[in-house]
């Protein structure tokens, strides 16, 4: 990498609607299952979505005594329970690294929208001593980052990340940077959201960028499909543990990934519409695979950001033409929000660990509910049924309202 610190992936952890353990995810999206119905925390019926990608299956007090748990909000937990998994996988639970040397950035685009809109409403009907003490800690975007750092004791470079829907990308980035800079030499990185709640479904049914598939919500995330009408609300999060090659080697751990290199750019055009060329996405993944030190012919795998939105899904084929030309059509290029819907904050997070699982595997899981391919996607999206791959170099997109954009190359373990 120019010259610079080698950095490997030794430990990866998610929360998800299909699973809050990276097997179990993995497992259900090679089957083609979707976690996206009709939502249950709390009645949509007044909303013109009912449905999202729900976290159904998670219970805090894995990861927290009763009482912790209700003072953290659920970002906060999704963001411990991932963490501790990875620190797990990684083997960093039973032999700490030196904690002046290994941090963190954890972000989340909204943070404890949940309970700030909680808050609100008491604040409103019932004055200002009805508002929660807990209320600031839990609603702020780095508390989460704060209360990983605090379970594990790691005292090293920490603070959050808050980017829209490129939050999660934008954390490993800059986790990445940390270890890159010799600063140092075991990092977290990822992103988590505690998005199916009233306030952020009102504001995305009301500015009409949600499907209205009611009827059939499995089926209303279809990325590349031309019948597609919108993106699926999703939450949950994700985290790798990132470390120096020199530091994982050392300690004899095992390596699941090299994170090759990493890019980012700004549409600089719209606050939620993207460019319809994609020539800013095109600058991103091409400054990643620059800063990897690799052609574009060595990719053979990408894992798309592919909202299921009309514009966005075709900007960001067009943008890989850009970069990738005649060798896009030997590529792989599937949606994991096609199954999980959209998490927002976490969602690169998620899809980094499944783009891991997928090199490592040579499992490739579908895009779902391809009825008909749009023909301006002309992309191999392993349609509704999961495929192989070779790929030993993948890269996974992320772009966020605000025009954000941001890639990262991958390269399969050892």
């Amino acid at each position: 990498m120019n010259g610079k610190r080698d950095v490997v992936i030794t430990g990866t952890g998610v929360v998800t609607a299909l699973g809050v353990d990276v097997e179990t995810c993995f497992a259900n999206l090679l089957a083609g299952k979707s976690g996206v119905g009709r939502i249950q925390r709390f009645d949509p019926a007044e909303y013109s979505t009912q449905f999202a990608g729900e976290v159904r299956d998670f219970d805090p007090i894995s990861c927290f005594d009763p009482k912790e748990a209700q003072r953290t909000s659920r970002y906060i937990q999704y963001l411990m329970h991932a963490s501790l998994q990875a620190v797990k996988q990684a083997g960093l639970d039973a032999s700490p690294p030196k904690l002046d040397r290994a941090g963190m950035i954890l972000g989340s685009g909204m943070g404890g929208i949940e309970v700030f809109t909680e808050n609100a409403q008491a604040l409103g009907s019932k004055g200002p001593k009805r508002v929660s003490p807990f209320f600031i800690p839990m609603a702020i975007t780095n508390m989460g980052s704060g209360m990983v750092a605090m379970r594990l004791g790691w005292r090293g470079p920490n603070w959050c990340v808050t980017s829209a829907c490129t939050t999660a990308n934008h954390a490993l980035i800059t986790a990445a940077d940390q270890i890159r800079l010799g600063r140092a030499d075991v990092m977290l990185a990822g992103g988590a959201e505690e998005s199916v709640c009233q306030a952020s479904l009102a504001g995305f049914s009301n500015m009409r960028a949600l499907s209205r598939r009611n009827d059939e919500p499995a089926k209303a995330s279809r990325p590349f499909d031309k019948g597609r009408d919108g993106f699926v609300l999703g939450e949950g999060g994700g985290v790798l543990v990132l470390e120096s090659r020199e530091h994982a080697e050392a300690r004899g751990a095992k390596i699941l990934g090299t994170l090759r290199g990493y890019g980012s750019s700004c549409d600089a055009y719209h606050m939620s519409a993207p460019l319809e060329t994609g020539e800013a996405v095109a600058q991103a993944i091409q400054l990643a695979l620059d800063d990897a030190g690799i052609k574009a012919n060595e990719v053979g795998i990408v894992n798309a950001h592919a909202t299921s939105t009309p514009l966005g899904d075709v900007a960001e084929v067009k943008a890989l033409g850009r970069v990738f030309g005649d060798h896009l059509s030997k590529m792989k290029v599937h949606s994991t929000k096609s199954m999980l819907g959209h998490s927002l904050g976490g969602t690169s997070a998620i899809e980094a660990v499944t783009l891991v699982m997928t090199l490592n595997s040579g499992k490739v899981h579908p895009t779902i509910n391809v009825d008909e391919q749009d023909p301006d996607c002309p992309v191999d999206c392993s349609p509704n049924v999961a495929s192989t791959t070779t790929a030993q170099i993948g890269i996974s997109n992320s772009f966020g309202f605000g025009g954000h954009n941001s890639c990262v190359v991958i390269e399969k373990g050892e």
